[in-house]
C-alpha cells in the first residue's frame, strides 16, 4: 500500500474512503445509504473477473456535475475501469495511523456518500475541509485542493 511507503510523509484524501486495516470499500460503504454510483456502473466480464466503469451517459451526473461539460465528456470516455474485486479487498494497512492526514468532504458527491467520507475522516482524526463539490473536487475546486496540499506539505517540512 502506497500510503505506508517510507517516502510518504503525509496523506491528503480528496472525497475518498479512509479505511481501517482489514476493512473493504464495500464494507464501509455498506454502513451508509447508497450513492448514485451503483446504478451507474457498467460491468464488463473478463476471464477471471469483472471490470466496472461508469456509464458514459451518467458520468457527469454521478462524478462531475459541477465540472466543465467539455472536460467531463473527455473524462467519461477515457475513464479506466475498476476491478469489481476492489470493493471486497481488505485494506492491508491504515496509513493514517502512522501519517498525518487531511481530507476534503465533497458535500455534493454522488459517487461516494459524503457521510462515508465524514465517517472515515472523523474516525481517523483527519483534519477536514468541507466544500460544495462533486466527486471530482480536484477539477471543480482546484484552489481548495491546492491549498490543502500546501498545508500538508508545510506541516511535514517545517
Amino acid at each position: 500500500m502506497a500510503g505506508v511507503a517510507e517516502n510518504v510523509k503525509a496523506l491528503v484524501y480528496l472525497a475518498g474512503f479512509v479505511l481501517e486495516e482489514g476493512e473493504a470499500l464495500g464494507e464501509l460503504q455498506g454502513r451508509f445509504p447508497d450513492s448514485d454510483l451503483g446504478a451507474a456502473l457498467v460491468a464488463t466480464p473478463f476471464p477471471g473477473g469483472v471490470d466496472l466503469s461508469v456509464d458514459v451517459q451518467k458520468f457527469r451526473a454521478v462524478f462531475a456535475h459541477d465540472v466543465d461539460p467539455a472536460v467531463t465528456a473527455v473524462l467519461a470516455v477515457s475513464q479506466r475501469p475498476l476491478s469489481a474485486a476492489a470493493f471486497g479487498e481488505k485494506a492491508p494497512a491504515a496509513a493514517w495511523r502512522t501519517r498525518p492526514a487531511w481530507g476534503i468532504v465533497a458535500t455534493s458527491d454522488h459517487a461516494i456518500n459524503p457521510e462515508v467520507e465524514r465517517f472515515g475522516y472523523q474516525r481517523a482524526g483527519v483534519d477536514t475541509v468541507e466544500v460544495d463539490s462533486s466527486h471530482l473536487v480536484m477539477f471543480s475546486q482546484p484552489t481548495v485542493v491546492a491549498d490543502l496540499i500546501r498545508t500538508a506539505v508545510k506541516s511535514v517540512t517545517a
